[in-house]
């Protein structure tokens, strides 16, 4: 059994990776600044270091005090709009954070690197489905801050021993228990419940798209559905059965859901009246976005497992867990 490196396992997708490397038996040592993350999303029997990535010093102690064969990397703002805003803080803790963090590696000769990537990275594509081979035009600090760190990874694995793996994820959802939802409201799920809750309309924005419905359509999610990816990329890391010093996997369910679908979803789990105001569109929103995911389903067996409805029934509770009383 070895000890694992999961930077940002106090937040709500590290901790889910956190959970799925306990469920295989592994030892997880989380990195977190607690900027966005809660020290209570720690099981008791982790490892803590508290810290920032861009701490070069503290990072190599940690690696080498808890003999660190691999680094799950997760750490990192991501919302969109505030990237939008404030490009350098993003590209400082991006950017820099990730740089930090590989070089720490290197020195200590750590051989695995998982790197959580985004979907981001292809900005707003031009075709339906997404491959991992589609063009990589992000339009936001966020999205290039993320291409910038694959591109790291990938030179930095093309010139050592390390051997990494980057995931670019689509829009993720839901939670694995209700202590381990996503306290933001960012996203369309959480935004409809929030409206819901206050007895108002969700805003869908545009029904004249050429989708069925007339609504834009993503691929969402389960976040437990991602942590098991970047087990099951580490795992392919440790076995040693792939050469190749650097891969990149979509993650997603390869299908899927219009705005009107997770408005209607969201309406039959909660009970609440879900009827939308349609407001105009929002610029730059392109119809259809959905990922192709045979590759990883190839090359590390891994699939989702989980649905619109788990996501929703999911998210849902947690949402019920942090407005109880």
């Amino acid at each position: 059994m070895a000890n694992w490196l999961v930077t940002g396992g106090a937040g709500y997708i590290g901790a889910h990776v956190v959970a799925a490397l306990r469920e295989q038996g592994e030892t997880a040592v989380v990195l977190d600044d607690f900027s966005t993350g809660s020290p209570e999303r720690v099981p008791s029997d982790a490892v803590l270091v508290e810290g920032t990535i861009l701490d070069g010093d503290l990072v190599r102690r940690a690696l080498r005090e808890h003999s660190v064969a691999g680094i799950i990397h997760v750490a990192a703002k991501k919302q969109v709009g505030e990237s939008v805003e404030q490009p350098l803080l993003y590209y400082r803790e991006n950017v820099e954070g990730t740089q930090r963090l590989l070089e720490a590696a290197v020195e200590e000769r750590v051989g695995s690197f998982v790197f959580s990537s985004s979907a981001a990275t292809y900005g707003m594509p031009d075709t339906d489905t997404v491959d991992e081979d589609s063009p990589t035009l992000p339009m936001s600090p966020y999205g290039t801050s993320k291409l910038v760190g694959e591109w790291m990874a990938r030179d930095t694995a093309l010139a050592t021993d390390l051997q990494v793996v980057a995931l670019r994820y689509f829009n993720v959802a839901g939670a694995a228990s209700p202590e381990l939802s996503d306290p933001g409201v960012f996203n369309l799920i959480p935004m409809v419940f929030r409206e819901l809750a206050a007895g108002a309309r969700p805003m869908v924005f545009g029904d004249d798209y050429p989708t069925p419905d007339g609504t834009c359509i993503r691929d969402y999610i389960h976040v437990s559905d991602i942590a098991d990816a970047h087990v099951a990329a580490l795992q392919q890391l440790v076995a040693g059965e792939d050469d190749r010093p650097f891969r990149v996997y979509n993650i997603g369910r390869g299908e899927g859901s219009s705005v009107l679908e997770v408005v209607g979803v969201v309406g039959a789990v909660t009970g609440l009246d879900p009827t939308p105001d349609i407001v105009a569109r929002r610029p730059g929103d392109p119809a259809r976005v959905t990922a192709r995911v045979d590759r990883i389903g190839k090359d590390l067996g891994w699939s989702a497992k989980y649905d619109l409805t788990d996501m929703v029934s999911s998210a849902w509770a947690g949402w019920q867990h942090r407005h109880a009383g």
